[in-house]
């Protein structure tokens, strides 16, 4: 043997021209290597799930836009992943000698992988440099009589000895308002790094409040286990988080006992300077977590008054005989402050004095009877309910109580509800039920019923406020426990529910269930409640929800409204097609359902809600349903195509939601769609410049006057900011100019790419005469907005004559606005704009040039953030040293000028020069360390002297530039003294 194993050796030597040891060891290394390779590459994937992990939570807390760098290097990052697993898969069907030659392919491979995890490291950090921040601003009622209270709760917050503090009082007596107003002037307090505001749930939600303050501190915990190990390791995880950061953490409505290490917060001590503060209605709770306890008392009569003035408005008081009547309600009142502007909200705009009278009896009947506390301020709340001045709006406050405590819901979310629930049945379209639902919103908004709110969205590439609206969460107790069985409502939302409550433990008889946000994981096989009245169930955001028996809906023949969205379940049972009533199916984001069993017996049906959904196919019998008016089938990545002729039978569609992708057959539904005659909004999403401009053209002669949301691209959304929309997102343009849709009103461009110069160079703009909001963002080429050629006989751009808003964000080589080839001046481009939003535009110098001045006039709003090569607003005239003249530049609309971050910024205008803007209501200037001088023109008194402008409510600088205002120059020696009053500290909205 050892002879023939030394002659292949002697043999292979021959050949291969080097010694047979050498390609031995050539192997041994080689596996070694491989070895390296995979664990570099575990290294680089580990890293770049971490940083996916850490932009995930920037995006969702804080809006935050993503550096350029690192999107480029989590692609190259995803290609290495491709490229090395296919090497290694390959390399293991290949015989060991031939390995050795390989070896220094495999040292390639891992250099690249060391290069790529060196560039990794971000020094710069991943997001777009902003000022650190320690907590948002939250929007609040000024406080009327609790300033004793607010003061003695600042002193233990800046003072060392007391570490926890309670603030204790009745539902309704402003624990809330006092905190919102102390957290808003904590945010100017350089001793602390955090300050975080956590709402907590009812009943408490340890796995919830944990992400929460992990969300505020911009962390992301990596544990989601949901039981007492998964809760116990995550208190770890957010003890290391928190620990060494000077935080105050205010727990707001908090009901139950529960320990800090419980959840891992730090125990707040004088040697840490960290703070805890728990507002409850418990005092109990409050001494169990050995709070510094502080009491809010009721307002006094005097207090109390005053805000129900300042709510109801002082003209009241000129209506002959109702002082005292009015005097007599505030009393009735109890110096509530919830109960206060919530009935003084009902009466607003009330003079007749009769009904003024009525009122109070009507308030004294309800809280002749006081049970308990919660009794106190319900029965109050009560007559503002009874007021409402119908059945339907009555409705749709109580429909706002299915939602869990303190959700903010948008408009669209709530009216599109209403709708679902038969509120508007009698309406003819569902624009008419749109603006009733506006019209409602307001209603319950200027009743204090609903609270105005906002949530910031990344969307796609920059934060927007969306307004919205929640309920009080006591408004939302007495509307639950006071009114709601009174309508035959069993609200159980966020409840942390596991389990369906037993059939013992619902309500007699319901009409309408709420389960929505919950922990369900299954209903019981043999589960049958007996509901022959029910017609709404919600089950929506159960998770964890995977499977319906078929005997649950056997008693349910009732049921008009069925919501299974964001849940688990992966097929619906076959007791569905029994449910003749059932009029609106919701099962969006259903991502595991692929299969819905006929639906051809639900003739009656009208929404079916499929957005995101996992289905294959189109559900059986869908071209039955003569009914349906609703339908929305976008975002279902694996429904390929819509049978020919099976949305030519749904003609009564007022709402049509599809992709029309270039794998689909789609497309070819457009013909159908075209004979939709009651179709009132199409959204569709396509998946590049090609078929969107098939689209376009294919449409041209579809004239009828319908809303439209287009996008074109990967992102999973849009906003229905307007009634024509055109989103397109992270696209390659080719050859061909981007078509745009008639009566377009809102274009949104996000991250194209091979964009060119301009706007003007890819985009037909001519078709776009009803523009008005135009957002470009993350497009890496685009020079300015748009170019014009001197040459034509008109210096013209008519898309732009109707622009209203203009929004550029994260376009670093953008150096101007409009681009003139020539000596002529641009007429009318951006003479009808009202809001110009220029923000992380790193390259720009100055924003306006003089000749473009002069169409500005309709400017209401000019904010500019973060370009930190800008050096002029408004650019200089050459001989402006030299002249003794003054610059006179008008803006007669002006209400907000807002610049911030511009660390380049050496002046707003000339030298020499003044803005006219009467009209200013709020400046904001913040991280301007070389701005010397704000040009305001202060209008003059009859005497000369100066005054501050009529309309000025505010002049907002960052924390950080209070010697720079102190350092200001002023073109009058009185400006600063006129303008102090009206100076605050602040921080922007998203930060």
């Amino acid at each position: 043997m050892a002879d023939i194993a030394g002659a292949i050796i002697s043999a292979l030597s021959c050949i291969c021209g080097t010694p047979i040891c050498n390609c031995i060891d050539q192997y041994r290394s080689f596996n070694d290597d491989v070895g390296e390779l995979r664990r570099e590459l575990d290294t680089l994937t580990k890293r770049k799930e971490d940083i996916e992990s850490r932009i995930e939570v920037g995006e969702a807390c804080g809006g935050e836009m993503v550096r350029r760098e690192v999107k480029d290097w989590l692609k190259q990052v995803q290609d290495i992943n491709v490229d090395v697993h296919a090497f290694l898969e390959e390399v293991q069907g290949i015989k060991w000698y031939e390995r050795a030659c390989l070896d220094k392919l495999v040292c390639r491979k891992i250099d690249v992988v060391r290069e790529m995890l060196e560039k990794g490291s971000f020094p710069g950090g991943l997001f777009i440099d902003r000022a650190p921040a320690r907590g948002n601003r939250i929007p609040t009622e000024n406080l009327v009589g609790e300033i004793s209270t607010k003061e003695e709760i600042w002193g233990y917050l800046i003072g060392d000895e007391v570490g926890m503090i309670g603030v204790c009082g009745i539902g309704g007596v402003g624990k809330t308002t006092i905190m919102k107003n102390l957290h808003n002037d904590l945010q100017g307090e350089t001793r602390f790094q955090k300050v975080i505001w956590v709402t907590v749930s009812h009943p408490l939600n340890v796995f919830e409040l944990q992400k929460k303050i992990a969300g505020a501190m911009g962390k992301r915990l990596l544990n989601d286990d949901k039981d007492a190990d998964g809760v116990m390791m995550r208190a770890g995880e957010l003890m290391d988080i928190m620990e060494g950061v000077k935080f105050v953490v205010i727990l707001d409505d908090v009901w139950e006992n529960f320990s800090l290490r419980e959840v891992g917060i730090p125990d707040p001590k004088a040697q840490n300077g960290c703070k805890v503060v728990v507002t409850s209605r418990s005092i109990e709770v409050c001494s169990y977590l050995s709070c510094k306890i502080v009491k809010v008392q009721p307002l006094s009569q005097e207090e109390s008054l005053k805000l129900f003035l300042n709510t109801v408005g002082d003209v009241v008081l000129e209506v002959p005989g109702l002082e005292e009547i009015l005097e007599l309600i505030v009393e009735e009142c109890a110096g509530l402050p919830l109960a206060i502007v919530v009935i003084a909200g009902s009466m607003r705009g009330v003079d007749d004095v009769i009904v003024w009278r009525n009122a109070l009896a009507e308030l004294r009947d309800r809280v002749k009877s006081v049970k308990d506390s919660n009794d106190e301020i319900f029965k109050r709340l009560r007559f503002s309910f009874d007021r409402l001045d119908s059945l339907e709006v009555k409705n749709c406050f109580l429909y706002c109580s299915f939602f869990k405590e303190d959700y903010v819901f948008s408009r669209r979310e709530l009216i599109e509800c209403w709708i679902d629930g038969g509120i508007f049945d009698g309406l003819p379209s569902r624009e008419a039920a749109y603006d009733r639902g506006h019209a409602i919103i307001d209603r319950l908004e200027k009743n204090f019923l609903l609270e105005k709110d906002s949530r910031i969205l990344a969307f796609p590439a920059y934060p927007m406020l969306i307004p919205g609206a929640k309920m009080h969460d006591i408004v939302r107790d007495m509307a639950i426990t006071s009114i709601g069985p009174e309508f035959g409502y069993m609200i159980k939302a966020g409840m942390n529910l596991v389990e369906l409550p037993d059939e013992h433990g619902w309500v007699k008889d319901p009409k309408k269930l709420s389960l929505m946000a919950n922990d369900i994981l299954k209903v019981p096989l043999s589960m049958s409640p007996k509901c022959s009245t029910l017609s709404t169930l919600i089950l929506s955001s159960n998770s964890n929800l995977s499977e319906i028996p078929e005997s649950f809906f056997g008693e349910m023949l009732a049921l008009k409204v069925l919501d299974l969205s964001s849940t688990a379940i992966e097929t619906l049972p076959n007791s569905i097609s029994k449910l003749k009533n059932l009029s609106t199916l919701r099962l969006q984001l259903c991502k595991k359902l692929k299969y819905l069993p006929s639906l051809a017996n639900l003739r009656g049906l009208k929404k079916l809600d499929l957005h995101r959904a996992g289905i294959e196919v189109v559900p059986q019998g869908m071209g039955m349903l003569i009914s349906l008016e609703y339908l929305d089938l976008l975002f279902c990545p694996n429904l390929k195509e819509i049978p020919t002729g099976i949305l030519l039978n749904l003609s009564s569609l007022q709402y049509l939601a599809v992709c029309c992708l270039r794998e689909t057959t789609i497309v070819r539904n457009l013909e159908e769609v075209a004979r939709l005659k009651k179709l009132e909004t199409l959204e569709c999403n396509f998946d590049d410049i090609h078929d969107f401009n098939y689209f376009v053209n294919k449409f041209k002669d579809f004239q009828r006057a319908i809303a439209y949301s287009l996008l074109v691209g990967s992102a999973e959304d849009m906003l229905r900011r307007s009634k024509h929309v055109l989103v397109i997102t992270d696209c390659e343009i080719g050859e061909e100019c981007i078509v745009l849709p008639n009566k377009l009103e809102d274009l949104s461009i996000i991250g194209l790419k091979n964009m060119g110069s301009s706007l003007s160079k890819i985009v037909l703009l001519d078709k776009a005469n009803e523009l008005r909001t135009c957002t470009i963002s993350s497009c890496e080429e685009i020079e300015c907005v748009v170019e014009l050629d001197s040459s034509s006989s008109s210096l013209r751009c008519p898309v732009f004559d109707k622009l209203e808003v203009l929004r550029l964000w994260g376009l670093p080589r953008l150096c101007e606005l409009v681009r003139v080839e020539g000596e002529a001046t641009p007429s009318h481009v951006f003479s009808n704009l009202k809001k110009l939003y220029v923000l992380f535009c790193l390259g720009i110098r100055k924003l306006f040039p003089l000749e473009l001045l002069q169409t500005l006039q309709n400017l209401e709003a000019i904010i500019v953030y973060d370009c930190h090569q800008m050096e002029e607003i408004i650019a200089s005239l050459d001989s402006d040293a030299s002249s003794s003249d003054k610059f006179t530049f008008t803006f007669p609309k002006l209400r907000e000028l807002r610049l911030s971050g511009l660390p380049q910024l050496k002046s707003i205008c000339s030298a020499k020069g003044v803005m006219v803007c009467n009209s200013i209501e709020t400046i904001e200037i913040g991280g301007c360390p070389e701005l010397k001088r704000i040009p305001v023109q202060l209008p003059q008194l009859d005497n000369g002297q100066p005054s501050p402008p009529p309309h000025l409510r505010e002049i907002e600088i960052d924390e950080s530039s209070k010697e720079w205002w102190e350092s200001m120059e002023w073109d009058h020696p009185n400006a600063k003294n006129l303008l102090q009053p009206f100076l605050k500290y602040s921080r922007r909205p998203w930060e």
